[in-house]
């Protein structure tokens, strides 16, 4: 399996082989949500149920894309985890990888931190995917984020945690080449990104291949 550990400022792929293998190919980089911070890989939510993390990973290494993640622990600092992520996008550019080759996909917390990566690398051809992650007053309550890339906002009707990001994309000072929104309509509440929906995980794939078209 093309699944790597993220570790600081350092890229580990798991053939042995080195990243440099995949030049060819495409990377994601995922971020999971806050619950699987504090939990172990099998304990279940008590509203959504267990966060099926392996599951979602071997969806996009199915898909072929060189899959960089690693499960957090502890309730880690946005900033300074984004910052980590970042200094390993800058490790893989540096090898010869296109940054239109490198998406940040990111769930709930995981995707404000994927918010802090778009922000702090500042790079207009990087990719990312924002998922379930953003509401009205973060415009006020984290005026810092500046989105920059090509961004995909994924959110769901029943989710108080998920809101078109239109206003944040307007305010932010980056030119954005690509945006777009998907709403589902799951009726799962925050419980939709714990599974491998097709829902989110299709335009995810899409995205992350360089396919900006969603309808």
């Amino acid at each position: 399996m093309k699944i790597s550990l993220l570790i600081v400022g350092i890229v580990f792929c798991s053939t042995g082989a080195g990243c440099e293998a995949g030049q060819d190919g495409r990377f994601v980089f995922f971020l999971h949500n806050r619950f699987l911070e504090t939990h172990e890989l099998e304990e279940h939510h008590p509203a959504f149920g267990r966060t099926e993390y392996k599951e979602i990973l071997w969806e996009f290494e199915k898909s072929g894309f060189w899959v960089i993640s690693e499960k957090r622990n502890g309730n880690v600092n946005v900033r300074d985890y984004a910052q980590g992520v970042v200094n390993q996008i800058d490790s893989l550019i540096s090898t010869g990888v296109a940054p239109s080759k490198i998406t940040v996909i990111g769930t709930s917390k995981g995707g404000y931190i994927a918010q802090y990566v778009s922000t702090l690398a500042n790079n207009p051809e990087l990719n990312f995917v924002f998922i379930a992650s953003f509401q009205d007053d973060d415009i006020q309550n984290i005026p810092e984020i500046n989105y920059c890339g090509n961004i995909l906002n994924i959110y769901e009707r029943s989710d108080p945690y998920g809101v078109s990001a239109l206003k944040r994309k307007e305010e932010s000072a980056c030119k954005i080449e690509h945006f777009k929104e998907v709403e589902l309509n799951t009726e799962m509440g925050h419980g939709f990104l714990f599974k491998p929906l097709k829902a989110w995980i299709g335009p995810t794939i899409r995205w992350a291949n360089g396919d900006y078209g969603l309808k």
